[in-house]
């Protein structure tokens, strides 16, 4: 049987859950938006399979049978989804491409953009902190941030089926395009003539950049037009763990709307 292909809009919609356990704790959580269960032919006998392959039947989606190496191609990680992944449609998730226009032409739109961040726990986590505090979108990268794993989904706390991730091929070029909209870069960045973040003001359509965890901001950013915030600290603490600046920022951001 031949399935139709979904066009790239749609297909950035869909967040891809592989591993056993994480596939059938997804299956279980009828808040969410199953699309296709995708099997290993070459799977050896379970019972967690026997449940996954019911809970499908049960929710009435697709399940469709792979070779190996085809399943690999959909999981993205062979050594890892033990022979089973799982499509899931994210309503809050988009394609930066596709919704640039509207967001510039909205009243308001306070973006996040992960620079490096390379710990999926920290991923995880900040991306449950914006979406707890509902801000307008995160920029994730498909180059330099890690992938939306189990590690991720596991520290979001499932928040990710639901935040509103934009996803982009670098960072730089989607600040560069957000800066061509209209929108100000603003770098997290504990240097002199920083602005303290307890006294800024935030524009009403911006880009907020955290560094990752060891070099910070990257230097081609730094070298764009913008301004920098600070985290103030006290006590002699020297920064903070970026997950824990990011919930901050979030909330910073919300009380200024």
């Amino acid at each position: 049987m031949n399935l139709p292909t979904p066009d790239r809009r749609e297909r950035r919609r869909l967040l891809t859950v592989y591993g056993r356990n994480a596939v059938h704790e997804a299956l279980q959580d009828p808040t969410l938006s199953h699309r296709t269960l995708h099997l290993a032919r070459s799977n050896k006998r379970a019972r967690v399979l026997d449940e996954i392959r019911a809970s499908a039947d049960g929710i009435g989606i697709t399940v469709r049978e792979h070779t190996r190496e085809e399943l690999a191609r959909i999981s993205r990680n062979g050594r890892q989804d033990q022979g089973v992944a799982l499509d899931v449609r994210c309503e809050a998730m988009a394609d930066l491409e596709d919704v640039i226009e509207s967001l510039a032409k909205s009243p308001r739109a306070q973006l996040m953009a992960l620079d490096g961040v390379t710990n999926p726990q920290n991923v995880g986590m900040i991306i449950r902190s914006i979406t707890a505090a509902g801000l307008d979108g995160l920029l994730l990268a498909d180059k330099g941030n890690p992938a939306l794993g189990p590690l991720v989904i596991k520290a979001s706390a499932g928040t990710v089926f639901r935040a509103p991730l934009l996803r982009c091929q670098t960072v730089m070029a989607a600040i560069t395009s957000l800066m061509d909209h209209g929108f100000e870069l603003i770098r997290l960045h504990a240097r002199e003539g920083a602005k303290d973040l307890t006294d800024t003001q935030f524009p009403n359509h911006c880009v907020v950049v955290l560094g990752g965890e060891s070099e910070g901001v990257s230097k081609d950013i730094r070298e764009l037009s913008g301004y920098e915030v600070v985290i103030p600290m006290a006590n002699g603490v020297e920064s903070l763990n970026v997950a824990v600046s990011a919930a901050l920022l979030a909330y910073r951001l919300k009380d200024l709307s």
